[in-house]
């Protein structure tokens, strides 16, 4: 019928050279042997994940539930602090340990060996767990904080600012007055005030910037260093300077359970925060620009890392002095076995602390003995081969 129009199906066909073709410099598969798709036509499906790369993009551990990593690692623990306490001058079955800690809770741990582990023992592997869990949480925080895989907790300065505070109580008040909980207070108030210079100088309008942060972290811990060092050359009681040194390089040998009980509330306080902040350090993990546009603030986030942050290192190093390279070495390991999710990382990187801590301490008060070594060299002869060995079988894995 005239004017009427022509249906598709009594259109002649078209000639071949008008059918899409694919350019003849484009190869017709991508390297790997994956199928590319033709000009026009619909996109293919993603080639599918090879078992390697998905182990890979997971951690060493694969596809291991989180809450079966973490019972192994409870289980590792709850046997090591067995062990450690039953260990020492004095060796106690541990039989006799679960025993004497049963006393203890009932109050009749009073002579004998119970008084030696209840009294002094129990409070030293209690504060290694609690140093060591609160360093390693400390140290994944901060890495997320400055967008840097080699920062730990001392890079904000806070370190330097305890042990500031540390040394002036002990030089200015002098060792006697330093016991008890005079110095643990003088180091947490350093801190505090380190952290507090670092947080004023390094915030703007639009928050924490984590360049700014490092900068000025790195800059007021050489400041506060110097000044301590100072310090130690001014004073003229070589018993002082010994304390001092042992205090810079690490040691738990003044645990006792008052300490305990008032390091456990800020400490605790702060990781209870911690599955609120999962989400977010994900996000921010994945740099300014895709956090903010997935919904969060990345300046002001930062904020309230930098506080948690610095009240976890604070307090614990105002317990157990610097030790060194728990903050560094435990989330990157945490990192490489259990993958990039912070829902995996954080718990993994607590326990992770928690034991490297632990056997420090008791490698520390074991190995020349009668004489005790500070702890952070033992940290640091622990968890720098185990990281180097780590990174050079993940890198061969690759």
């Amino acid at each position: 019928m005239p004017g009427a129009g022509v249906c598709a199906s009594d259109a002649p066909p078209l000639p071949p050279e008008h059918h899409a073709a694919a350019p003849a410099d484009i190869p017709a598969e991508l390297p790997g042997g994956t199928p590319r798709a033709l000009p026009g036509a619909d996109p293919l499906p993603p080639p599918p994940v090879r078992p390697e790369n998905r182990r890979r993009a997971s951690g060493l551990l694969g596809n291991v539930p989180t809450a079966v990593v973490v019972a192994a690692l409870l289980a590792v623990i709850a046997v090591a602090a067995v062990l450690a306490v039953g260990v020492g001058a004095v060796v106690i079955p541990p039989g006799q340990v679960l025993s004497a800690v049963g006393r203890g809770i009932d109050g009749a741990a009073t002579t004998g060996d119970d008084f030696i582990i209840w009294r002094l023992r129990v409070p030293r592997v209690l504060e290694a767990l609690l140093v060591g869990a609160g360093l390693a949480v400390a140290g994944v925080l901060v890495q997320v904080l400055v967008g840097n895989p080699i920062a730990d907790p001392f890079t904000l300065g806070l370190s330097s600012g305890a042990s500031l505070g540390a040394v002036t109580v002990i030089t200015t008040l002098g060792i006697g007055t330093a016991a008890g909980l005079t110095l643990p207070l003088g180091a947490f108030t350093g801190a505090a005030a380190a952290g507090a210079v670092v947080f004023l100088c390094a915030t703007s309008l639009a928050g924490l910037s984590a360049s700014r942060l490092v900068m000025v972290g790195i800059a007021v811990g050489h400041l506060l260093s110097g000044v301590t060092s100072f310090l130690i050359l001014r004073t003229g009681d070589a018993e002082a300077t010994q304390q001092v040194m042992y205090w810079l390089l690490g040691s738990l040998s003044g645990a006792n359970w008052e300490l305990l009980r008032i390091a456990t509330v800020p400490v605790a306080a702060t990781l209870a925060m911690l599955p609120f902040l999962v989400r977010r350090l994900d996000l921010l993990a994945l740099g300014d620009t895709t956090a903010a546009a997935l919904g969060i603030h990345p300046g002001r986030t930062r904020i309230g890392i930098f506080v948690v942050a610095a009240v976890l290192t604070g307090t614990v190093v105002a317990i157990s002095g610097t030790i060194g390279f728990v903050g560094l070495v435990v989330p990157n390991f945490a990192r490489m076995l259990v993958g990039g999710l912070h829902s995996r990382i954080l718990p993994v990187a607590l326990l992770l602390g928690a034991l490297l801590m632990l056997l420090a301490d008791t490698g520390a008060r074991m190995l020349l003995a009668p004489t005790e070594l500070p702890v952070g060299i033992l940290t640091a002869a622990i968890g720098v081969p185990a990281f180097v060995l780590v990174v050079r079988r993940a890198g061969r894995t690759r």
